[in-house]
């Protein structure tokens, strides 16, 4: 396995968010090398500011956490987002729809955010909120979100009462092409827990305990 930090969003979506926990995140990233930052959208510009010349990547949040925004909404938010500066798109899809069973619906949203994402050259994460779903919707996810090019399909908000499982993991790789990565997220705190993710196909880990996780790994 490749050194630890590659795989680590180190981040912070709290509500409490400040200007103060922004500027220590990027500064945090450099120091450890994480792949990218994830953070509110009203802070992108910030990051963007305070992570130029490097190789930090900055990825937000669209309809999050609870994903019943409109398409209108959420596509609004990636245009403002990319145009910030953002260079990924956490996007949450609509959770009431799905448990609503209108896939048609998923589909185009899905699909919308997708191209909208893709024409400004960036990626999309598509946040399915894993803990609340069944696993047959889980699949379903799977099935009906592969074929319209998504980048990643991530677990969890972090926000839901269940968060990242690995067998969540398991079935998204087993139901997934490989070409289409996985973010696992939500609940993720030391060392052992990420390599676990990892093992089980996760190819990001979204987290605020990053610095601990690196400095665990370290040991081992």
């Amino acid at each position: 396995m490749q050194n630890i930090a590659s795989y680590i969003d180190h981040t912070v979506l709290k509500p409490t968010t400040t200007e103060a926990d922004i500027v220590r995140l990027c500064n945090e990233a450099i120091h450890y090398h994480f792949i990218a930052v994830c953070v509110p959208p009203c802070y992108v510009a910030l990051a963007k500011e305070h992570l130029k010349d490097t190789k930090v990547k900055i990825a937000t949040v669209v309809g999050f956490p609870l994903g019943y925004n409109t398409v209108v909404s959420k596509l609004k938010e990636i245009e403002e987002a990319c145009s910030l500066g953002a260079d990924e798109i956490d996007t949450v899809h609509n959770i009431a729809k799905l448990k609503s069973a209108d896939w048609i619906y998923l589909e185009e949203e899905i699909r919308l955010c997708t191209e909208a994402i893709h024409q400004k050259d960036k990626i999309i994460k598509v946040i399915i909120e894993s803990g609340v779903l069944t696993q047959e919707e889980l699949i379903k996810c799977c099935q009906i979100y592969a074929p319209l090019g998504i980048d990643f399909m991530k677990t969890s908000t972090g926000f839901a009462e269940t968060g990242a499982t690995i067998e969540a993991v398991r079935i998204m790789r087993a139901n997934l092409p490989s070409h289409i990565q996985i973010k696992a997220s939500g609940g993720i705190r030391d060392y052992a827990s990420a390599k676990q993710y990892i093992d089980a196909g996760a190819t990001r880990i979204g987290t605020s305990s990053g610095i601990q996780i690196v400095k665990e790994s370290n040991v081992f």
